[in-house]
């Protein structure tokens, strides 16, 4: 079941969050469980008006709370699709369908590989990843949710597209070609892109290898962990990821790698100027 519910402003997402229990006491309190609420757009309020009613601290809040969410929807659809990689590990004779939805994931995480060896690396790329990390570079990428590429086109880490749907910079780094920062109907989808970007480009293999390697050892791995990997991520380099890791720690994120969902519906969050 999906309710919607309309909101006209932050006020409003406080109030439904401190009637989920979803609050800085629960938190401090150590309840990790997270409410199926997802935010349907990224209000254009958000960067233009709320940042000069409220303060920081509760802007940083109301962002990490209202993307939480939207984290723990895209690594739950992941963990689907790794529990049934793991289920055909097993089986020695597949299915017409196995093998087609098998092919469609390998293209989908850039995988060329065939066989055993298939599945193999799938489980290397197809699985979860830090709450705490992906909520420090959605707001490193992009400013709290308060850039005119989050509440344009729903994007909150500044992907880059050359083909599909997306907003032009202002200007354009040169010798990179006609690119865009790619655009989405919904952040979500936004969360989504970046994982499955973090999970088959080549070039945070380190990455994917450091979790796998955890995963074996029995060991977590943390948004901390995860962040020493993405040096490649920005030209900027170590120091991308030291603004990462001081993200984390300032704002105590840490937590975040142990939340999950509390059992209620979801309810998506329409802001009230989208939904006339």
């Amino acid at each position: 079941r999906v309710s919607v519910v309309i909101i006209d402003d932050y006020r409003a997402v406080l109030e439904l969050f401190e009637q989920l229990h979803y609050t800085d006491k629960s938190w401090v309190e150590g309840d990790r469980h997270v409410p199926r609420v997802y935010l349907s757009t990224v209000p254009e309020q958000w960067g233009k008006g709320i940042s000069h009613e409220i303060s920081v601290s509760l802007k940083k809040k109301l962002f990490f709370r209202a993307v939480g969410p939207l984290i723990l929807r895209s690594n739950e659809l992941i963990q689907q699709d790794r529990a049934r990689l793991l289920g055909l590990q097993t089986q020695s004779v597949l299915s017409a369908d196995d093998n087609h939805w098998l092919q469609q994931l390998a293209d989908q995480y850039r995988v060329e590989t065939g066989g055993k060896e298939r599945v193999a690396e799938l489980l290397r790329r197809v699985d979860v990843i830090p709450p705490s990390l992906i909520l420090a570079q959605a707001a490193e990428e992009s400013g709290w949710g308060t850039s005119r590429f989050a509440f344009a086109g729903n994007a909150l880490f500044g992907q880059w597209t050359w083909g599909g749907k997306g907003i032009t910079p202002q200007s354009q780094r040169s010798g990179m070609g006609n690119y865009k920062i790619a655009a989405f109907d919904a952040p979500l989808q936004s969360v989504q892109a970046h994982a499955l970007n973090l999970n088959s480009h080549p070039a945070y293999t380190h990455f994917r290898t450091l979790r796998a390697s955890s995963r074996k050892a029995g060991r977590p791995y943390t948004g901390l962990d995860a962040a020493a990997t993405l040096d490649r991520y920005s030209e900027r380099g170590p120091a991308y990821v030291k603004s990462l890791q001081s993200i984390i720690k300032y704002n105590k994120l840490q937590g975040t790698d142990a939340a999950r969902f509390a059992d209620m519906h979801a309810m998506v969050l329409v802001p009230a100027d989208q939904a006339r």
